[in-house]
């Protein structure tokens, strides 16, 4: 599932690309996705301006010079690309281009899902922050309020296992599987202690490895194992540098001390059982 990183990445380059531009059309496909495109979904962006791109936790937000905005979120296997003149689509199957924006350049957006576990939402503006999606998000992962202090003050007593306190949404927004393991590896902490039981030492290096772990993965455009592709087609590089997601078995980078992996929460946890205490 797209994270944090891979919605950023997306996020950045579309404001190079579609902010300024003019909503031309809408096709909506026939099959549904998470949630049926409304009545009015067509005729409130039809003609608006796309004014500017932001997000919150794996949310991507449109906003229009007119009172909606399009709340996207990804899904399992979701994409939104912008395609142009010259734009290699053999990537995507057109069976599963369940939302196309006609722009008025000529190019389109496309949002693609073969498992259509994704959404494209619209909204007013001003219930933006009150929708059922964004509403009692913790703060953000990369913001001043998500620091040692905050963190401690929420671990204090719990006996959920760490790696799923800092991928719960309501209390750090946006940090998934992927990037959870990554940071935890960093700081040095395994993913099954219990999170009252962390001390505030380490506490400090989880929220110490957070930006620069979630940093250099959009660096690199995200994470791609299967579907993610960017707004260009192109897949995320951060692959490469993971320390221990997915490398059950293989050795450490750190010590070569083979990676175990142990279900946290109903996922897949991957850890160095010597450098991660």
């Amino acid at each position: 599932m797209p994270e944090l990183p891979e919605v950023e990445s997306l996020r950045r380059i579309l404001v190079r690309t579609a902010v300024g531009r003019t909503i031309v059309s809408v096709r909506i496909g026939e099959k549904p996705l998470r949630r049926r495109a409304t009545a009015d979904f067509s005729s409130s962006i039809i003609g608006r301006r796309i004014v500017k791109l932001s997000r919150r936790a794996k949310y991507l937000i449109i906003e229009f010079d007119g009172e909606h905005v399009v709340l996207v979120h990804l899904g399992m296997s979701g994409s939104l690309t912008h395609r142009h003149e010259g734009f290699d689509a053999d990537d995507f199957d057109p069976r599963h281009d369940h939302l196309e924006f006609a722009l008025d350049d000529a190019s389109r957006l496309v949002y693609n899902d073969p498992r259509r576990f994704g959404m494209v939402r619209l909204v007013e503006r001003a219930a933006l922050a009150s929708t059922a999606e964004l509403i009692g998000l913790g703060p953000e992962p990369l913001s001043r309020e998500f620091n040692a202090d905050y963190l401690a003050a929420k671990a204090r007593g719990r006996t959920a296992a760490i790696k799923n306190l800092i991928m719960d949404q309501r209390i750090v927004a946006g940090i998934g599987n992927i990037y959870a393991s990554e940071i935890l590896f960093q700081a040095g902490v395994r993913p099954t202690r219990h999170a009252g039981r962390v001390t505030r030492s380490e506490i400090g290096k989880i929220t110490a490895a957070t930006p620069i772990i979630l940093r250099a993965a959009i660096g690199n455009n995200g994470t791609t194992f299967r579907s993610y592709r960017d707004s260009r087609g192109q897949p995320g590089r951060f692959a490469a540098r993971l320390r221990v997601y997915g490398r059950e078995g293989e050795p450490c980078y750190t010590c070569s001390t083979p990676i175990k992996n142990v279900v946290v929460g109903q996922r897949a946890s991957f850890f160095c059982p010597k450098c991660q205490r």
